[in-house]
């Protein structure tokens, strides 16, 4: 009996957390379909503006080019932080050095120096580069990921040394090995690597608010928390909300794909 009560008492736990996770959604989705004043007082069910805020929302807005912007952004910092991190985690765990260790206490560390301490600094070098309101202002200082090149370093804890030395034997070099040894049993570390770079670039604000100043250059979160300004200060909380659920498409659609290898690289990463 006291096991049963028990076990209510942790399922409806998890029901409660996993409604107050699932409910910011789930308000988003049937906002969608309400005018801005019904959106305001609290309507919690479905309406029937869902067209019109979407109408709305193309005539209105930009979407189209920031949408763009954000995921050509996302892809670059995707694909290019994904191989720097493993190569440098590659290095670090693979080869022989006296100094790498320490190297590579000094990277794990520069992971407590918060953003707001590099943005002046980064700001004179993309002015000084020219770079200043071009997307490659906001891929490049995403390239080099910290916590990327420790999550790879973990997974490559567990790699057995011998295949590569195996390899190395037969005359492969050090990118042969790489691409055709190392990447195929680190799938799920790549696609977990995937997701969370994937991300943190296309949900970027910060950065990119203060590096991309022409319309014609913003991403998709500058849209949405600079709708107001293209409004004539009157928020239209029906086109943000259908504004959001386009956001949310492209992270729902990669980690739809890649969940299951998502959860073996995380697990993965971990036993080291």
């Amino acid at each position: 009996m006291t096991s049963k009560v028990s076990s209510f008492f942790k399922y409806l736990f998890i029901i409660i957390c996993s409604f107050i996770s699932v409910f910011p959604f789930i308000w988003m989705i049937i906002g969608s379909t309400n005018s801005s004043s019904q959106i305001i007082a609290g309507k919690m069910s479905f309406g029937d503006q869902f067209m019109n805020n979407w109408h709305h929302t193309f005539a209105q807005t930009a979407v189209v080019q920031d949408f763009w912007n954000s995921l050509k952004i996302a892809v670059l910092v995707t694909v290019l932080s994904i191989i720097v991190s493993a190569l440098a985690a590659y290095g670090f765990q693979i080869y022989r050095s006296r100094g790498k260790n320490w190297i590579y206490s000094i990277f794990i560390a520069s992971m407590m120096i918060p953003f707001s301490v590099l943005m002046i600094p980064l700001y004179r070098m993309m002015t000084n580069f020219g770079l200043v309101n071009n997307a490659w202002a906001v891929v490049l200082p995403s390239i080099l990921s910290v916590f990327l090149i420790f999550f790879f370093h973990q997974s490559l804890e567990t790699f057995p040394i011998d295949t590569i030395e195996s390899a190395r034997i037969d005359g492969a070099n050090e990118l042969k090995i790489f691409w055709s040894v190392v990447l195929p049993q680190l799938r799920s570390t790549f696609a977990a690597a995937a997701i969370y770079s994937f991300m943190g670039a296309w949900n970027n604000y910060m950065w990119p608010l203060i590096v991309l100043q022409s319309d014609d250059q913003k991403t998709l979160p500058l849209l949405i928390s600079g709708l107001s300004a293209t409004t004539n200060f009157s928020i239209d909380y029906g086109i943000i909300m259908v504004l959001i659920i386009i956001s949310t498409i492209p992270i729902f659609v990669i980690f739809l794909f890649l969940q299951k290898y998502f959860v073996q690289g995380m697990t993965g990463a971990n036993k080291g």
